[in-house]
């Protein structure tokens, strides 16, 4: 009798799809269009750095449905108030240090402050890589044997 799945391929794909799965972008319900604290929905897209124009995915979300149009002026106030927590030198540095993109959504008096720390920690990560890089050129891994073809010691 021939065996079709093994234990590790079911355990593999499911937890494929689980990953998956929390991946997924949920859509608002009517309950939460018309129940939503858009202050509150605010500060957490500001303390993520989201720019004005993310409230549009709410719009489209909350379209159609009777009585849940968001309130645009409560969720951009408490976006300014979540702004105060991301427009930090020590985030911009940490965005740069990972390797994340800048959004301009900071105000204007404090962009170039910030845009120079988020330089300084982007210089950080782009040397990073770049030692990484040469690291891996000049020392592979023995696991990582077709590095070794690039040496001219092992040429």
């Amino acid at each position: 009798m021939k065996k079709l799945y093994s234990i590790p391929l079911i355990t593999s794909l499911s937890m494929a799809a689980a990953l998956l799965s929390g991946c997924a972008t949920t859509k608002l319900t009517p309950q939460q269009c018309q129940a939503q604290n858009w202050q509150t929905v605010g500060l957490a897209d500001g303390e993520k750095g989201r720019s004005p124009n993310y409230f549009g995915k709410y719009l489209g979300e909350c379209a159609g449905l009777t009585g849940t149009q968001p309130n645009r002026q409560l969720w951009e106030q408490g976006r300014q108030e979540g702004l105060k927590a991301f427009c930090t030198e020590l985030n911009a540095y940490r965005l740069g240090r990972e390797g994340y993109q800048w959004q301009p959504v900071c105000p204007a008096e404090t962009s170039i402050k910030l845009e120079n720390a988020y330089l300084k920690g982007r210089n950080k990560y782009l040397s990073n890589r770049a030692y990484d890089y040469w690291d891996d050129y000049w020392f592979p891994s023995p696991y990582h044997h077709h590095y070794w073809h690039r040496h001219p010691y092992f040429w």
